[in-house]
């Protein structure tokens, strides 16, 4: 915050946060459309007031597409080093965000450890534990009351979290939908599950939904993002686009914009398993409803029968979401559906989702992405392995593959040796340039 007015409230009377401009100008958006977009809501900046982020970032506004790394601790594995190796696989990856999604041990030690060392912006998911304490303390999940949930998001908000998933979505209305036209996986959010499950032992509304001003006023206080859940996402492709899904994307279009009306940054979750011919549509769908909000989706996945390579799934989703209008992808690690992910199922995760991302920058004409892929291309003409290194998504297992199938002296790869095409043309072509077609 700025003498205790929010972001948005400085941009509208007129003032500009250097920390703003900086993100522009590292983005390469001209610091105009920056808050032009913040203000109408295309546009999001995660950074909580309590917080000094070093590497802070823009979702939205036809800027580079972000990756977002999930982390955090189950009830079986709940070692506070093995997060933190987790978070620095990620980081070192390159995602633009992460997310402590702990369920398990010492949750509040583990969120403030990545909170203090993490230098991206942090993402939670309060609801998760306030069912942990819920069922510590109650014996159930359904024991929790609304005012533990809001315990719970007032924490994380205090502890420094940058933006928090809400499942505001899921309301009466919606889970009349579900009911009305049953699917094959149900529900597979767990924040989702959790609620509805509230919900339908109380007979209650989503307290969520019901006092929504008070979340605005928790967010609003310490400058964080909401990010909109999908808590009715589809859990496999055959349950896509149903009539569930959409109906809770109607109500987090109301969500939207009521955010918007308090001055409080937002943005939208979306699914999930959908099969590849429906993720253009599921996109503008979801833009139009929202009214263009910075789109956050997980994966999507598109089909269920790549488990150990659903990273690989996710990422053909993610390529073709991003294309077509989505600002964030959350990855999925290959350990998806099978298991809590490990640092190096994390380092995988977010060098996949990367490539997805960076793939759809260039599809989309970003001149920083295609310039990247131009300097490489120009590496691999030249044979110049070490710029090729360096410009190398993952250096890291670029220099390993590399090394371990070249043999000294050869200046071609061991793919084509002695009859490597580039070279090979190179004596006859030299510095002349090729007629044009």
């Amino acid at each position: 915050m700025i003498g205790g007015k929010t972001w948005l409230e400085a941009l509208k009377s007129g003032e500009a946060p250097a920390i703003l401009e900086k993100i522009a100008s590292d983005e390469g958006l001209p610091a105009g459309d920056l808050f032009e977009a913040m203000l109408n809501g295309t546009a999001v900046v995660p950074y909580n007031s309590g917080r000094c982020i070093e590497k802070p970032c823009v979702i939205g506004a036809g800027s580079r597409v972000k990756v977002n790394a999930n982390i955090g601790t189950s009830s079986d594995y709940a070692g506070l080093e093995d997060e933190m190796a987790k978070l620095r696989a990620a980081v070192e990856a390159g995602a633009d965000a992460v997310m402590d999604l702990s369920t398990g041990g010492p949750i509040d030690l583990v969120r403030k450890a990545v909170i203090e060392n993490c230098p991206v912006p942090v993402g939670s998911v309060p609801i998760y534990q306030a069912a942990v304490r819920a069922q510590e303390e109650q014996g159930s999940i359904v024991g929790m009351t609304a005012d533990d949930m809001f315990r719970a998001i007032e924490d994380h908000c205090r502890s420094g979290v940058d933006f928090i998933t809400v499942h505001c979505g899921v309301t009466l209305g919606v889970l009349e939908a579900l009911r009305a036209n049953p699917r094959v996986a149900d529900i597979v959010s767990r924040g989702g599950a959790f609620l509805a499950g509230w919900m339908l032992h109380h007979q209650r509304e989503n307290p969520l939904y019901a006092e929504f001003d008070r979340l605005l006023d928790i967010a609003r206080n310490h400058e964080v993002t909401l990010s909109l859940g999908d808590g009715l996402r589809p859990g496999c492709i055959e349950d896509a686009s149903d009539s569930a899904q959409v109906a809770e994307l109607v109500v987090l279009g109301e969500l939207v914009k009521r955010c918007r009306d308090a001055g409080v940054q937002c943005m939208v979750e979306g699914p999930g398993h959908v099969p590849l011919n429906q993720v253009e549509a599921n996109v503008r769908m979801a833009k139009a409803i929202t009214r263009g909000a910075p789109f956050y989706v997980l994966g999507p996945l598109v089909t269920d029968v790549a488990a150990g390579y659903d990273h690989i799934a996710a990422a053909i989703g993610g390529a073709l979401a991003a294309i077509s209008g989505a600002d964030f992808l959350c990855y999925v690690t290959p350990r998806e559906h099978l298991g809590l992910p490990t640092e190096e199922d994390v380092r995988e995760g977010v060098i996949v989702t990367r490539i997805a991302a960076h793939a759809a920058d260039v599809a989309r004409g970003l001149p920083r992405a295609r310039d990247w892929d131009l300097r490489m291309s120009r590496a691999r003409k030249a044979l110049d392995w070490e710029a090729q290194m360096e410009l190398a998504l993952d250096p890291v297992k670029a220099r390993r593959l590399f090394g371990e199938r070249q043999i000294e002296g050869e200046k071609a790869c061991t793919m084509c040796g002695d009859f490597c095409a580039m070279r090979f043309i190179s004596e006859y072509l030299g510095r002349e340039e090729v007629p044009a077609c």
